[in-house]
């Protein structure tokens, strides 16, 4: 089996790859919606989410979300702190995921792949790519936000250029470069060099 972490800022369309490669049959993780889960069921983030947060942290019908944000965006090192807690669990359920696919090819869909270090849970890195005024254009559009709200956001995540190097392949989301070649090219990268790790 081979997997790959597909990566990207905001409104780079990373969602809309993996939908494509979804569509090809090849399983995909989204590491987002998967984190929101655990952070509801899982025994050992409830614990250390109230241990950090408080009681609070939990009402009788789940996870206190109002809270919960504004603990997030208080402070970049609160960030951290829930990071710390949440990440080491979608890590471990990620691998057990992979462990029950019988795909020779899996995804993992991780907007913060290396920031979290989940780049060594996957055998090739794939950035999704586009330029800053699309990603701010699409990002506007799909949340109902302003660019000043998109900018800020940004500006927690890694460099995009800084991940574009890191990265071992880069597929270009622009609009109109073609996307099913581009995906294409990396399955058969994948084919000729497979279990990179």
């Amino acid at each position: 089996m081979t997997r790959i972490g597909i990566t990207g800022g905001i409104g780079c369309g990373k969602t809309y790859v993996c939908q494509l490669l979804q569509q090809r049959g090849i399983p995909v993780y989204q590491c987002d919606d998967e984190a929101k889960r655990l952070m509801t069921e899982s025994p050992v983030i409830r614990k250390q989410l109230r241990k950090l947060i408080g009681a609070e942290a939990y009402t009788p019908s789940g996870l206190n979300k109002p809270l919960i944000a504004r603990y997030l965006f208080a402070d970049q090192r609160h960030a951290e702190c829930i990071n710390s807690i949440v990440h080491p669990v979608v890590r471990q359920d990620f691998l057990q995921w992979t462990l029950q696919q019988d795909a020779p090819i899996v995804v993992q869909e991780c907007a913060l792949l290396f920031e979290s270090g989940f780049q060594d849970t996957v055998d090739i890195t794939v950035e999704v790519y586009a330029p800053l005024h699309l990603r701010l254009q699409r990002a506007i559009q799909r949340d109902n936000a302003t660019a000043e709200q998109i900018q800020a956001r940004m500006a927690q995540q890694m460099d995009e250029e800084e991940k574009r190097q890191r990265a071992d392949f880069c597929i270009l989301n622009d609009g109109t470069t073609d996307l099913d070649a581009q995906i294409d090219q990396l399955l058969t990268q994948i084919e000729k060099s497979p279990n990179q790790k």
